[in-house]
Order: C-alpha cells, then sequence, then structure tokens
C-alpha cells in the first residue's frame, strides 16, 4: 500500500493545448446541462433534479485516462461531466431529464442523472448508495474467472479496468468495506474514485468518517495504492487518474483515489444547503470552482486565448439550446411499455422449450434431491463453461493445495461437493462470510456475460443481500430498458421441520421476494422436480432466487432417478400430485407430503377425496391448474409454511376468492405457520407448523359446507 498527494500538475506536459481546452469544454458543458435542468425544474418541464456540479475537473480527468467501451464504469449520480466525456451527449442526458421515450439511460424509467450506456460500459445507475460497489467488484472478477479461455460475451482483451465512483458519505455503507476487502484480496483491477464534497446531503464529513478523511483509513489495505488529490484540479487530477489506471491495469491490484471536490449547489433541488452551510465555508468552496479557476490558469500559460475560451463558451451554449428543443419535443413513452422487460424477452422459461417433463433418460437408482441437485450443477457446469459457483462453504476446500488428501465440504448440506475438485478452484470458490457481498459480485459477474450460481448458506441470513436483490438484481433489466441484464441464480436452505432448528435456521418468507417484479421464485418438493427446475433456472436469462427445503433434502419419499442432462420442468407449471373430486389443496415445499398424507387419511375415513397441487413455481404461479381444480371441486384449502397472515398463501387465497368466486362453495381456508418465529423446543416447532393433522380438519371442515 502507498499513500501519495498530488497537488500540482505533473502531468500537464503529456497535454496537448487541445486536450486543455476540451477538458474546460467538457466542465462547462457539464455545468451549463446542470444549470439549464434546473431552469427545467423551476418551469415544471422536467421532474427531478440532482447536480454534479463541483465534481467536473476530476471526472472530466478520469475520462481522458479511461477508455469507453473498453473499461467498465459503476457510477453514482454527480458524474455527469464523466458520461460526457465517456461519450454521452447534451442530448441524451437531456432526453433523461424530461422523461423521453429515447433516453438511452433508462427509456423514461429512471431519474435524470442515473446514467447507463451499453456501448460505452457504463452500467445503469441506481438510487442505493453504495451498490455499485460490490458490482465492480464483480465485473472486474469475470475476466479472472473465465474457463479454459473460453471468453463469455462481454469479456474484453484482458487490460480492462472497472471504475467505481462514490461521494464520500457513501463510503460509511458497509459494502463499500467489503468491496474493498475482496478487491484486494483477489488484487482485482479496479480503481474506486471518491469525490468528497464534504457532505451527504446536510451531514458533514467529520460525522460519516471517523477522522474526516476516507484515505487515511484505508492505509492498511494490502495490495490497495492510494491516492489523494485537488479534484477541482483538472491537470493534478489527470496525473493521478493515469497513475491508478495504470496501476490496476498492470494487475497490481486495486488503487483508490481520494478526489477533494465541492458542492457549489445544494444536494438537489430537494434541499437547501443554506440551511446547514455557512455563508464563509460556501464562499471557501466557490473560491475553488474549477470552473472559475480553470480558465484563468489557461490564459496565464498561453494556452488559450480569450477569444478561444469565448468561442467554447457560445458553442457549448448552442449545443444545449438545441439539445433542449430535441428533449421537449421528444415523446414520452408509451404507457403499454410499463411491462416490457421486466422479464426476458428473449427466453421465456415459461414455455415449452423448457418442458421435457414428460421424456425423462432415467438411470440410476432413485436418490435424494441433494444428490439430484449435485447432478444437474455437474451437467450444467460441464455444459456451459460460462457458470461459476460461489458462496460461503461451497468449495471443497479453499487451500486447493490440500485438495488430494481431504474429502472436501462442499457445503453444509454437501450439494456442491466434488465441483471444485471436478471443475477448478476458478470456477467454484468459496465467498467471504458476506451475503451482500455474494450477491453483488455475482450481479457485476452476470453483466460481463458469465452465469452465477452462488449460494446463500440459510434463508435466515439472506436478508443483508436484500438490497441488491430487490433494487439491483431484479430490477436491472427494467431500469436499463433492456440494456442490461443480471441473470443470477441464487440458492439458498430453506423452511423448518427440524427438531431443533429453531428461529435462524427455520425460517420461510416466499412472500417477501414474491412480490418483486423480476425476480423467479422456485421451491421443488422432491428430487426429480429439483433437478428438473435448477437446470430451467441455470439455462434461463432472468434471475431466479430458488429455494431448496433442507427438510427435503434427503428424504425417502421424495427420492428420484437421474431424469438425464437434458430433463427440465418450465417455471409456472403446477403438479397435481394427487387427484381428487371434492377439494383442492394449493400447497408446495415440506408441507406437499403432509398435505398429500392428510388427503390420503380423510379419504380412508369419509371417502372423500382432495386433489393436492404442488406449485413448484412461487412466481411464475400456475393459474391455470388451479382454476380448473378450483371449478371442479368448489372447495380450496390453502396451505403453506410462512406464517398465516401476509404470507405467500394469502396471496393465492385472495386471487381464488376474487377470481373464481362464481365456483366457490365454501370460504377459501388458509392453513400456515403460527404468527411466531420456530422455537428450538420439538414440541413447540409441531405447534408453530403445519402438521397432517391441522390438514386434515381443514380439509374436513371446508367439506362440511
Amino acid at each position: 500500500m502507498a499513500t501519495r498527494t498530488q497537488s500540482h500538475p505533473k502531468s500537464a506536459v503529456k497535454l496537448e493545448k487541445s486536450d486543455l481546452l476540451d477538458f474546460y469544454r467538457q466542465m462547462l458543458l457539464s455545468r451549463r446541462l446542470d444549470d439549464k435542468e434546473i431552469q427545467l425544474k423551476r418551469q415544471n418541464r422536467i421532474f427531478f433534479q440532482i447536480s454534479g456540479a463541483g465534481h467536473e475537473a476530476v471526472l472530466v480527468a478520469a475520462a481522458r485516462v479511461f477508455r469507453p467501451g473498453h473499461d467498465w464504469f459503476f457510477l453514482y449520480y454527480r458524474d455527469r461531466a464523466l458520461c460526457l466525456g465517456l461519450g454521452m451527449t447534451a442530448t441524451e442526458q437531456l432526453l433523461s431529464a424530461v422523461a423521453a421515450a429515447d433516453d438511452p439511460n433508462s427509456g423514461g424509467r429512471q431519474m435524470p442523472s442515473h446514467w447507463g450506456q451499453k456501448d460505452l460500459n457504463i452500467v445503469s445507475v441506481s438510487s442505493p448508495t453504495g451498490t455499485q460497489f460490490l458490482q465492480a467488484v464483480g465485473a472486474a472478477e469475470a475476466g479472472m474467472r473465465r474457463s479454459g479461455g473460453e471468453r463469455a460475451s462481454g469479456l474484453s482483451a484482458g487490460d480492462e479496468v472497472v471504475l467505481c465512483t462514490s461521494g464520500e458519505g457513501t463510503t460509511s455503507q458497509g459494502e463499500f468495506w467489503e468491496a474493498l476487502n475482496s478487491a484486494c484480496n483477489l488484487k482485482l483491477p479496479v480503481v474506486f474514485l471518491v469525490e468528497d464534497n464534504g457532505y451527504a446531503i446536510s451531514v458533514p464529513v467529520e460525522v460519516n468518517t471517523a477522522g474526516g478523511s476516507i484515505s487515511r483509513l484505508m492505509r492498511n489495505f494490502p495490495s490497495l495504492l492510494v491516492l489523494e488529490v485537488d479534484g477541482c484540479d483538472p491537470l493534478a487530477s489527470y496525473d493521478v487518474m493515469q497513475k491508478a489506471h495504470d496501476y490496476a491495469r498492470q494487475r497490481k491490484g486495486p488503487a483508490l483515489v481520494h478526489a477533494k471536490v465541492i458542492r457549489p449547489y445544494s444536494h438537489s433541488l430537494s434541499d437547501d444547503e443554506v440551511h446547514y452551510r455557512s455563508t464563509a465555508e460556501r464562499d471557501a468552496d466557490a473560491a475553488r470552482d474549477p470552473l472559475e479557476t480553470f480558465p484563468p490558469l489557461l490564459l496565464e500559460r498561453g494556452m488559450a486565448t480569450e477569444a478561444e475560451l469565448d468561442l467554447i463558451r457560445s458553442e457549448v451554449d448552442e449545443d444545449i439550446a438545441v439539445a433542449t428543443d430535441i428533449a421537449l419535443a421528444a415523446p414520452q413513452p408509451a404507457l403499454d411499455t410499463i411491462y416490457q422487460y421486466v422479464y426476458s424477452p428473449d427466453v421465456d422459461p415459461t414455455s415449452g422449450q423448457f418442458d421435457t417433463e414428460d421424456v425423462p433418460q432415467f438411470t440410476g437408482a432413485p436418490t435424494t434431491m441433494v444428490d439430484l441437485l449435485n447432478t444437474c450443477l455437474k451437467d450444467e457446469m460441464a455444459r456451459d463453461p460460462r457458470i461459476v459457483l460461489f458462496g460461503q462453504d461451497v468449495a471443497d476446500v479453499s487451500r486447493e493445495e490440500s485438495l488430494g488428501d481431504v474429502k472436501g465440504k462442499g457445503g453444509v448440506f454437501k450439494v456442491t461437493w466434488g465441483l471444485q475438485k471436478q471443475f477448478g478452484g476458478t470456477r467454484v470458490f468459496n465467498s467471504p462470510l458476506a451475503e451482500a457481498n455474494i450477491v453483488g459480485r455475482a450481479i457485476g459477474m452476470a453483466l460481463r456475460g458469465l452465469k452465477p450460481v452462488v449460494e446463500i448458506q440459510f434463508f435466515d441470513y439472506i436478508w443483508t443481500a436484500y438490497m441488491q436483490m430487490r433494487n439491483e438484481l431484479a430490477l436491472m433489466r427494467w431500469r436499463s430498458n433492456n440494456a442490461f441484464s443480471a441473470p443470477v441464480v441464487v440458492r439458498t436452505t430453506y423452511g423448518g421441520y427440524l427438531k431443533g432448528g429453531a428461529v435462524y435456521h427455520s425460517q420461510t418468507g416466499a412472500a417477501i421476494f414474491t412480490g418483486i417484479p423480476g425476480l423467479r421464485v422456485i421451491c421443488p418438493a422432491n428430487a426429480l422436480d429439483a433437478n428438473g427446475l435448477l437446470r430451467t433456472a441455470l439455462r434461463c436469462d432472468d434471475p431466479v432466487l430458488f429455494l431448496e427445503h433442507k427438510h427435503l433434502y434427503r428424504q425417502t419419499y421424495n427420492k428420484g432417478a437421474n431424469p438425464g442432462p437434458d430433463f427440465m420442468i418450465p417455471f409456472g407449471k403446477a403438479r397435481v400430485v394427487r387427484e381428487g373430486t371434492d377439494c383442492t389443496v394449493v400447497t408446495y415445499g415440506a408441507v406437499v407430503h403432509r398435505a398429500e398424507q392428510a388427503a390420503k387419511d380423510l379419504e380412508e375415513a369419509t371417502g372423500q377425496r382432495v386433489e393436492v397441487i404442488d406449485l413448484r413455481s412461487l412466481n411464475p404461479v400456475d393459474w391455470a391448474t388451479i382454476a380448473r381444480s378450483v371449478r371442479k371441486t368448489s372447495r380450496v384449502v390453502v396451505a403453506y409454511e410462512d406464517s398465516l397472515s401476509w404470507g405467500y398463501g394469502s396471496e393465492i387465497a385472495a386471487r381464488i376468492a376474487d377470481e373464481m368466486f362464481a365456483w366457490l362453495d365454501a370460504p377459501v381456508r388458509r392453513v400456515a405457520s403460527t404468527d411466531t418465529f420456530v422455537a428450538y423446543a420439538p414440541e413447540l416447532e409441531d405447534a408453530i407448523l403445519p402438521q397432517v393433522e391441522t390438514l386434515r380438519l381443514a380439509m374436513a371442515e371446508i367439506l362440511k359446507y
């Protein structure tokens, strides 16, 4: 690790007069675009504005150093000048401000300054601060994870560098530290540019950061080059950004550039900095404004004349006037486009293309869900070299020199056992104990064309990854208007019935994820379904949450034979596991077998036949199969392992009542867990979770109507 402070323009000799004039042009264009958007917002012709004022100098320098379309960019909302320098036009930025259909950043789906352009490798920016850090690490990591010389789509010549930017306030996020940890541990080619304007909205840097300087806190990270610079000086900034880029490109490790900039405007037009910043402080910022200090420097050094600067100003004003006219005349998105790109428009995992369920090629004796999941992963990793698999404990061993001497771990439940031995540590590897780290890195890899399959060891601990899943993974395609996608498969163990799993190893919560547009959610109940559904997940082009009920991993009643390497079950196709005429039970996961047993007991006692439907796919849902069954039986029990109130089955029950009311001869009954957590004591666990007897009683009560 090295720390350097650069405050004088050593690099000036590398730059021609035309370069320096272009610096000024880009800085001025960025500032004038901010001013124009502020004017348009006050005229109610746009709907939001957040500026990049005061950050322009270091950003135009970075744009000159980094290579658009070759390097990769994970930015934040103050990076207007950087995007202009990389090749985005004033018109494109104003199309975003007016939410035009032709806005190349998001098609009018995101706020202004949420940049994204596929051809420039500017990955779609989102509002949550700090989510970009781990994605940048994953994107940098993608190059080292390609297998056997195979190049996935989006992997370039091998010397690409990833630029990740943020304000200093965002470095308070835990994901910043997770990203630095992984980037340094793997010596990844990432440059972290911290644009320190001293404020996170109204909170000053000394409140956000211990000691008031993020770069001082970075000094003990191994392999990290730390550079400090006056970010209002474009020449010094160019020199520092070049050093950082070269360090990363040469694969020496990541770099962190701490650039001191200013914020001459309020955080956004929803904020008024006069309420919390003194006049003296604002005046001090104004004295450092690069739009005020750089032109006199050019004149003093003979690098520009007043006439040349005036020409630039007039050209910029003309460019903005033309761009404004174009943007204001641009049509808004058509209303019927709102459903476009929630999911892949090209690969439909609900289609017949993914339905080979009726033609399995069975081999071997029936085996467990664990074994058939493992078999599917082996088959698919052999078929698709883009697949990488990681998470906590998923590898056989982290210290690969020990592979020949140990049996191998392969996950807590052995689902991934033997995969590292077969495919190597480049494709199967352990992660830090950090769920956001796992999912965030996977998103970055997927954006580069890899197919990450990640494991969250227990569903109970998925919550630190929820931000990445809800606001990034599921939203990437829609918010970028199909420019980017992240088809990651997130595997996680799920559910209770463990006799001792207790509060933190028995959790469910499917509804928290099925309510996220863009995310497929799957929960198989037997070994054969697990194999076929996982294969569909691995071959589809959407992000998938794959819930593996750990109680079902090694049950004897749900074993299946190996159905072959092309066995697939489409999403949204339920399975009628027991035919009936008198009542329908809609269920999934570990409740399926209990519902079957309850239906069998009821038929033996009364002769009444209950139909049991295993949904298998929780989003999408097979409403057609449910509707056919309800029309036949006219009575419904919805059974699920989530808590009764607000659980997954509540939506199923509500939709049946809404759409099938004319066929119902009884209220829709729900059977679920109590509105508590799962207790450690076995007797309490039994009382909390749905049991065969509670299911049988519910069926019998509904059949009395």
